[in-house]
């Protein structure tokens, strides 16, 4: 699979954009606010329906606009596949493929794999566990369509049960038959998602060992740890036990909800005694496993879109990873860098041809 081309109207600092891509690697380049990110921010709203960066559709439209839209044709098994979206302000999205819109945008995710390797990545490391599942979910999510349905399903009792603590705290009357009746649905579809989320991490995590090894040549010990409080004690048993608890607080306290992913280097926690070299180390095998896991349980290889890549990685670091990801295992892949001559001299080296665009203020030219 791979983007033969894009059109972008009003989407972000872009009035209008037209390119054709190369089937293996595409470069852009240009000063930081030039709209490189935003080039790889539309494509990935044309694989998963939304922006990497903001999940408010009408924030994506340049200012003064009205709407934006973006189109672009894909080759998925040697087929073209016409995809493209348009939002208005303060009207729902629209999403087509081969310009019939679909009913259900969870419908379009897991059709049109992405990963994207982003300096905002950071906060997989520096915010709360949410971030963390969000990643596990994004991944299962493309190659499980029912995945999906169990988390909304999962999230919406949630919101009813801690309603109905809150209901029964401000009332003082208490009937365990409803709260019973929403614990039943929680733990059938809590069991399935950790079911799926472990199975997930006991093929993901030998993934991940390999290519920080590779990255690293196996200086730094790192671990990569799925907690969940499902590994120590049947759901129903969990919610059973906090029940008063639960009472007290106005919430859930137990569930997959709760689940963590526990990022360790040298036996601390990578948070605070990582360097930032080791961090972005670590996110870039996260990524590039999260590719592998992909290509394996799709059957062909996803995009890669690759922002600001080269920020904060060794020459040798650099240099590694572009060989492996210019290799035969990996498909087309979108790049941005602030240095032309840069990116020039890392793909020479490594003897890969490149397709390179430059970027100066919203306006796109082949370099």
């Amino acid at each position: 699979m791979w983007l033969k081309n894009i059109t972008l109207l009003n989407f972000k600092n872009y009035t209008d954009a037209d390119l054709q891509f190369s089937d293996t690697v595409n470069v852009f380049t240009g000063n930081n606010g030039s709209g490189k990110t935003n080039m790889l921010d539309a494509i990935h709203y044309l694989c998963l329906c939304k922006s990497y960066f903001n999940p408010i559709d009408g924030q994506q439209i340049k200012t003064g606009q009205e709407i934006f839209m973006i189109q672009g044709d894909f080759d998925r098994n040697h087929k073209n596949e016409k995809i493209s979206c348009g939002v208005k302000r303060n009207q729902k999205k629209q999403f087509k493929r081969n310009k019939k819109e679909y009913d259900k945008l969870a419908d379009h995710i897991g059709l049109f794999p992405v990963v994207m390797v982003s300096p905002y990545d950071v906060n997989l490391i520096m915010e709360g566990s949410e971030e963390r599942r969000k990643f596990i979910d994004n991944v299962i999510s493309q190659t499980d369509a029912h995945y999906l349905d169990q988390l909304i399903t999962y999230n919406k009792v949630l919101i009813n049960r801690n309603a109905l603590l809150k209901q029964i705290a401000i009332t003082k009357r208490y009937d365990p038959t409803l709260l019973e009746i929403l614990d039943e649905q929680l733990i059938v579809n809590g069991n399935k998602i950790f079911a799926t989320r472990k199975s997930f991490m006991n093929e993901f995590i030998p993934l991940f060992n390999q290519y920080y090894t590779y990255l690293t040549e196996n200086k730094e010990i790192v671990e990569l740890n799925y907690q969940s409080q499902l590994n120590d004690a049947a759901f129903n048993e969990l919610l059973k036990k906090s029940v008063e608890k639960d009472r007290v607080l106005e919430r859930t306290t137990t569930g997959i909800h709760k689940d963590e992913l526990a990022f360790v280097i040298s036996g601390m926690p990578l948070k605070k005694f990582g360097s930032q070299g080791q961090q972005k180390s670590f996110l870039i095998a996260l990524k590039i496993a999260q590719y592998a896991y992909l290509a394996k349980n799709k059957g062909f290889k996803p995009l890669l879109l690759l922002d600001d890549i080269f920020d904060k990685l060794d020459d040798n670091r650099v240099q590694k990873l572009m060989q492996m990801v210019s290799h035969h295992d990996f498909g087309q892949i979108f790049i941005t860098d602030t240095g032309k001559e840069r990116v020039k001299s890392i793909f020479e080296r490594i003897e890969v041809d490149v397709t390179l665009f430059e970027v100066e203020e919203g306006q796109i030219k082949n370099a």
